[in-house]
């Protein structure tokens, strides 16, 4: 990137980078978890850290835009 240019803000690429992140978590936990016996549960921890994992991921990529 340049010094001087403005990143900008793309709501498909957020939507796609949080999607495929929490996408992402809940298919390790549903691993992990047919692994210990519980797809379900596994499919729901891998939820829970997916969905704050998908937000910081789309913090970290477009937090500048709004500087």
């Amino acid at each position: 990137m340049e010094p001087g240019s403005r990143q900008t803000f793309e709501p498909a690429g957020a939507g796609g980078i949080l999607i495929g992140v929490t996408a992402a978590a809940v298919a390790i936990g549903a691993l992990v978890g047919w692994a210990l016996g519980s797809v379900g549960i596994g499919c729901l921890v891998g939820a829970v850290v997916g969905i704050p994992a998908g937000i910081y991921s789309v913090y970290r990529r477009y937090g500048g835009a709004f500087s």
